[in-house]
């Protein structure tokens, strides 16, 4: 291992600017001379075109007249580099650089093996001189191919553990573009993400924003990874960054930033930021804008309208990764098992290397229930790409299905350490443990998920079932309530509102309030798409503690249909017939004592009348 600098070369204060100005300017610009050839423009013009120049006025001179040879070689390489021709670019940028030695040329000739993922090449070429390496755009050039070539600790060498740069001694960018600054911040960030340091990670990138907004990269790696908690996202973007620096647009990327936060939270500041972008700024159907309507429907769990968003962006982009996880999502959720097996065949013919396409192909598989094939391809995303926090999910969920709670608690524990700032991993750990009967953990667990994300009607639902079988029947309800009123928006066919009224139905029944509880399991019976054998159980065990034996009978009737050899549904339509018999019994006994009754009293009644 290298040994850590204490220090990162920081370029002069009187060359940073000079430096910068001159690799930021467009090619063929007055301030790009050329000292090659030591001739400057005039004697260019005199030496070779005396005779033209004399017979042509100064205002038909065009603007080529006026460059010098290695100018026009300058815009001849950038205008091939505009084209993807990447041999001629190549080809001319190595003679320019041979003959000027100008760090600005150095950097376009690294920047052309870069793009051609020619990543030693492009790192070589700029550490080969003290002069090309002292340029801080060369600097990180050469520092992204190092983590393009997985050489983690000679790119941190290389741009440094910390930020250099102080506010006084801070990179200007005067043509508007991201601050070199803040991009150097966000390599530091990829750096640390890949040596699973994802604290450090999170202050990079924050970092990077706090230094230029601009910086998207920084932003959209803390947002996608769910680096900060929901509410950390909010107070960050909307308070703590400075828009003023974007001249001109700073409410556009406000609202556009906005838009990508997490949907849990501040709904009402969301909906009014995308009624803005699409009403002030006329991004109706822009893709991000759909993406970001779709993540509010899936939060909400209204999967049928969230399918449709994500069709609609399909669509328009069909290669579009960002919705896959939603799209992917929906599909197993309703279902469709013929479109993700046709949009798993279109990603492995197309992109077989992206572990996006192997997620899909996971998730197919472990649609069709083949939890085998399902694990194999949820991991090889993780081993194309080992912060893949969807393929870890995937591939706990498959473990989980079969009910190997051990190895799904490890999946889901590594998903937890790559999301800090998600939920979900939290809670799916506390669902295993709940399912395994430890109730104490899953109590910790979830209520660590509730530490961060408060209002998934989901994660209070399950607090509601723990609470429920500690026989803390008042938090259990309170939690269950608190699930009803963040579930208003969901959609009734959902399976968590169903759950959630089931659930609060067995509270209530267990707490001797049976009239509620038939209240909520008859929601659910009403809602259901097909009728549960445990909640008709529980309907019945309700009406025949309200002595009301016959709707019980037929209640347990129907549980046996579904589950017929269910043996609390057999236990309880026994004691329910008997009780019926019994009653029946006592019933008819008081029916003739009655009868005598009544015939004594009419002989009585006829005596008198006689």
């Amino acid at each position: 291992m290298l040994s850590r600098k204490k220090e990162i070369f920081r370029t002069p204060p009187n060359q940073t600017a000079k430096q910068s100005t001159k690799i930021f300017e467009t090619p063929g610009s007055s301030s790009n001379k050329s000292s090659f050839f030591n001739l400057d423009r005039s004697s260019n013009i005199n030496n070779n075109n005396l005779t033209t120049s004399q017979n042509r006025s100064d205002e038909s001179l065009s603007q080529a007249d006026f460059l010098t040879p290695i100018e026009k070689l300058r815009l001849w390489r950038h205008d091939v580099i505009g084209q993807h021709q990447y041999k001629t670019a190549e080809f001319l940028g190595d003679k320019i650089l041979d003959l000027t030695n100008d760090p600005n040329d150095a950097f376009w000739l690294a920047q052309v093996y870069f793009d051609q993922g020619n990543y030693s090449r492009c790192k070589d070429l700029i550490l080969s001189s003290e002069e090309f390496s002292n340029s801080i755009l060369c600097r990180y050039l050469a520092g992204y191919s190092l983590i393009k070539l997985e050489q983690w600790d000679e790119a941190l060498e290389l741009i440094g553990e910390e930020n250099p740069f102080d506010k006084e001694d801070r990179l200007k960018n005067d043509d508007g573009g991201v601050k070199l600054e803040a991009s150097m911040c966000y390599l530091r960030g990829l750096v640390f993400v890949a040596q699973n340091n994802f604290e450090r990670a999170k202050e990079c990138y924050k970092e990077a924003l706090l230094v230029d907004v601009k910086c998207f990269e920084a932003f959209n790696e803390l947002i996608r990874n769910n680096m900060m908690t929901p509410r950390e996202e909010w107070e960050f973007v909307t308070s703590q960054l400075n828009y003023r620096e974007i001249d001109g647009n700073n409410d556009l990327i406000k609202l556009l930033y906005a838009t990508r936060l997490n949907k849990y939270v501040h709904v009402d500041r969301f909906k009014e930021a995308e009624q803005i972008l699409r009403e002030e700024y006329d991004l109706m159907d822009n893709c991000d804008l759909l993406l970001s309507q779709a993540d509010y429907l899936y939060v909400q769990c209204n999967f049928d309208a969230c399918l449709g968003v994500c069709e609609k962006i399909l669509f328009k982009d069909q290669f579009n990764f960002d919705v896959l996880p939603n799209y992917l999502s929906c599909l197993y959720e309703l279902g469709g098992r013929n479109k993700l097996f046709y949009k798993s065949h279109q990603l492995a013919e197309l992109y077989s290397s992206n572990p996006m396409t192997w997620l899909a192909v996971g998730t197919y598989y472990l649609s069709i229930n083949k939890i085998h094939e399902a694990r194999k391809y949820f991991n090889k995303a993780t081993m194309l790409n080992p912060n893949f926090g969807q393929a870890w999910i995937g591939f706990a969920h498959t473990f989980a299905a079969e009910g190997e709670h051990e190895q799904a608690i490890s999946a889901y524990a590594y998903a937890a350490k790559l999301f800090p700032g998600a939920h979900l991993p939290n809670l799916f750990l506390g669902m295993q443990h709940l399912q395994m009967n430890n109730l104490n953990l899953a109590k910790e667990y979830l209520l660590a998920s509730h530490h961060i994300c408060e209002e998934d009607p989901l994660l209070l639902n399950e607090l509601g079932v723990v609470y429920f079988h500690k026989n803390e029947l008042d938090r259990a309800e309170f939690y269950l309530q608190r699930a009803l009123q963040t579930s208003r928006y969901l959609n009734s066919n959902s399976k968590t509102w169903i759950s959630i009224h089931a659930n609060l139905g067995h509270v209530y029944r267990k707490s001797n309030e049976p009239y509620k509880a038939l209240e909520c399991f008859n929601q659910v019976l009403k809602v259901s798409n097909k009728n549960d054998a445990n909640i008709l159980s529980a309907v019945g065990l309700i009406h025949m503690k309200l002595g009301d034996y016959v709707p019980a009978i037929d209640r347990l009737h129907d549980a046996l249909a579904i589950s017929p050899l269910d043996p609390i549904a057999n236990d309880l339509l026994k004691k329910a017939l008997e009780a019926n018999k019994e009653n029946s019994l006592e019933f008819f006994s008081k029916f003739e004592n009655l009868t005598s009754d009544l015939s004594d009293a009419q002989c009585i009644f006829s005596d008198s009348d006689d």
